[in-house]
């Protein structure tokens, strides 16, 4: 993993939504980019991370059957999660991607002693690699059972597609993150005053 240029932003307060963001521009997830996107979010350690980058040279085809799935469960997301920043309903056959990883994923959490403490790992039943995306799958589990009250927004700049959970006090926020696109969008404003002023 050393040398990526890509490093995900983790912005969004839930997992799922991060994960919906994950490469918000039209092209595939790549592999290492999901695997930077675990190790970002703490799903794995860096020393998992490590171990599983090098699976894209020593088991080729088992990270094409789950990227497959990588792709299919973040453009079901960004489908559902449009959908419910819209307060608008999704067809219930939406969540089969969700419900096929929440089944293959079966297993147990274990305490894992790291240096200094402990932490906690999910161990999955299954040996495939499915398992990577159980923590996301019961994420948006979790979202898509708190319903219309989940407040899943996408930010309000016409150039940036990211979803966010909005925990603030009074369910008012507008941007992504305030110093990207509040502060983008407060230059403009800024810029804009000061131009009629003159």
């Amino acid at each position: 993993m050393p040398g990526n240029s890509f490093r995900s932003t983790l912005i969004a307060g839930r997992l799922s939504l991060d994960f919906a963001n994950l490469i918000p521009e039209a092209h595939d997830v790549s592999w290492q980019e999901f695997v930077e996107f675990l190790v970002d979010s703490r799903v794995v350690s860096r020393e998992r991370g490590l171990k599983l980058d090098t699976l894209a040279r020593s088991e080729p085809g088992a990270v094409d059957a789950v990227l497959l799935k990588v792709r299919r469960l973040r453009e079901c997301l960004r489908a559902i999660f449009g959908a419910m920043a819209g307060r608008g309903e999704f067809p219930k056959g939406w969540v089969t991607p969700i419900n096929e990883i929440l089944r293959v994923t079966e297993g147990h959490d274990e305490l894992v002693a790291l240096e200094g403490g402990w932490r906690l790992e999910f161990i999955a039943r299954e040996s495939g690699l499915e398992w990577l995306l159980a923590a996301v799958a019961r994420s948006a589990a979790e979202l898509i059972v708190e319903g219309a009250a989940a407040p899943v927004k996408r930010c309000a700049s016409p150039e940036c597609r990211l979803f966010f959970y909005d925990e603030s006090r009074t369910r008012q926020r507008r941007w992504c993150s305030m110093a990207v696109c509040g502060n983008r969008h407060k230059v403009a404003a800024f810029l804009r005053r000061k131009k009629q002023a003159r």
